[in-house]
């Protein structure tokens, strides 16, 4: 292996000053400056501020006229942000930077993190899914971020409806850390703003994305590679087959973590993807037991919170009600009982919207009481 070969080997060394942290930022926030062309600059210039000056002739020399580096007062403006947020910079090779993304070659060199820092030295599993998500696998995703949270394990998702909505309201009590496409404090979608704050109180947010920044479609796909670098394992419960949640599964392959899945209906095309990874080698999951199994061996701490106190949730309008009724069915029938606690409706308002929907001939009943979607 040449010298150039094992230069890119070296370690990055995190900023010891805030001037470093600051010209850290301004590189990282400049045009055309990637993770891995970040990591590449500092090796080649010895510091960020060594760069920075560079940058310019380097973007002329390829080409690139009037190149600017990031303004100072853009940094400025983002610290500014992140202080009324009570955000922390965590910077790549430093004591509170994560483990677990220290050595990927894509890594962030900085995450701003909203919550307990130290969440991020425990052992992790990810867990995603299918926002569109049907009462089944809601239910599997919560039973498994239980159990697993249970076992020690903090669970890592990407705080999006559906699967990681659930897997999150699951662990509060044990720990998760929510990775967000956009920026740290910009919590998407709205209505888990709620959740968001929770988990900021007992767990934590992280992101790569400046702060203020509206999460756009381009964003997810670079997300995915952090929530599945933070976890020894993903999880993936409904997906359907071209999901984003492959993406996550693809990027876990690519680390070296382990991929797991949960089997599904092979007439709900919520489960396609997640059929798709066990023919192709992932480990089918049927209960917790089944992850651990999976995972490296290692000394576990059982977590020991209390228990929070259940929320009352106000009449759902009918319209509403008939959506989330539609959205959690799928083809494998499930117990009207476990539908009216998925939804957390009360059973006086579930009954009339049930039958509603079976006269239009949307839903159907199965012998023992169960409900399905009309075939």
């Amino acid at each position: 292996m040449t010298e150039e070969q094992l230069s890119s080997y070296h370690p990055t060394l995190p900023p010891t000053t805030e001037e470093d942290r600051f010209s850290w930022l301004r590189l990282l926030r400049s045009r055309k400056v990637g993770p891995a062309t970040f990591r590449r600059l500092l090796r080649e210039h010895g510091s960020a501020q060594n760069a920075l000056a560079a940058l310019p002739e380097m973007a002329c020399a390829a080409g690139i006229e009037g190149y600017e580096t990031c303004p100072p007062g853009v940094i400025e403006a983002e610290l500014k942000a992140a202080k009324a947020a009570k955000a922390q910079l965590l910077c790549l090779g430093s004591a509170d930077f994560p483990n677990a993304l220290n050595d990927l070659n894509d890594a962030p060199p900085m995450l701003w993190a909203i919550g307990d820092v130290s969440i991020l030295h425990r052992p992790a599993v990810a867990m995603v899914g299918a926002r569109n998500c049907s009462s089944l696998g809601a239910r599997m995703a919560r039973g498994l971020a239980t159990d697993l949270g249970k076992q020690g394990h903090v669970i890592v998702s990407g705080l999006a409806r559906g699967i990681d909505t659930a897997a999150h309201m699951a662990a509060l009590d044990t720990g998760t850390v929510a990775v967000m496409a956009g920026g740290v404090d910009v919590i998407y979608p709205a209505e888990n703003t709620d959740l968001a704050h929770k988990i900021a109180e007992s767990g934590l947010r992280v992101s790569e994305q400046p702060m203020g920044v509206t999460p756009q479609a381009r964003h997810f796909p670079r997300r995915n590679r952090i929530i599945s670098g933070l976890a020894q394992a993903v999880v993936v419960v409904e997906a359907a087959a071209k999901s984003g949640s492959l993406i996550t599964a693809r990027d876990a392959l690519d680390q070296g973590r382990e991929v797991l899945s949960v089997p599904g209906h092979p007439f709900d095309a919520r489960a396609a993807g997640c059929n798709l990874l066990i023919r192709d080698g992932a480990t089918l999951v049927r209960s917790a037991e089944d992850v651990i199994e999976a995972l490296p061996q290692r000394d576990l701490i059982t977590a020991t919170r209390p228990q929070r106190t259940p929320t009352i949730t106000k009449p759902t309008p009918p319209a509403a009600l008939h959506k989330a009724i539609l959205t959690r069915l799928g083809p494998s029938p499930i117990a009207e009982d476990q539908l009216i606690r998925d939804i957390a409706a009360s059973a006086g308002e579930i009954g009339p919207a049930l039958v509603d929907l079976e006269l239009e001939g949307r839903i159907q009943r199965q012998p023992g009481g169960l409900l399905s979607l009309s075939t």
